[in-house]
């Protein structure tokens, strides 16, 4: 059974694999972050070593009820204090690998929700 609409009417992931993501009709193979309000912009992240709280910060910044942080090919949390930024703007979010989290962005998007995903793209090798 088919439960998804042929289109959707925010920005939606359309694929994902092991170092890519798919937006559309475009296919992104770096760090990204996108909102369902339509922002979407590089994040300077090329692994999750690199994390650190100026990730974060920016993610505050956005028009967001929830910011889902996708940490790659397997699950792994940021340091309680780099989301200090989120929680004080009254951002929640939640930690998964980034398949999880472009399938839960997907799902929270089109239920009108304002959701943005920040995920960590690690080229595989």
């Amino acid at each position: 059974m088919k439960l998804q609409p042929d289109r959707f009417d925010v920005q939606a992931i359309t694929g994902y694999g092991p170092g890519w993501v798919g937006v559309g009709t475009e296919r992104i193979t770096h760090s990204v972050v996108i909102s369902s309000q339509g922002e979407r912009f590089d994040w300077e992240l090329p692994s999750y070593e690199a994390l650190g709280p100026q990730h974060f910060e920016r993610l505050a910044k956005l028009d967001a009820e929830v910011v889902i942080f996708g940490s790659g090919g397997r699950i792994r949390f940021p340091k309680a204090a780099w989301l200090r930024p989120l929680v004080q703007a009254r951002i929640g979010v939640e930690t998964m690998d980034t398949a999880a989290a472009c399938r839960t962005y997907n799902v929270l998007a089109q239920e009108g929700r304002r959701v943005a995903a920040a995920l960590l793209l690690e080229q595989p090798g």
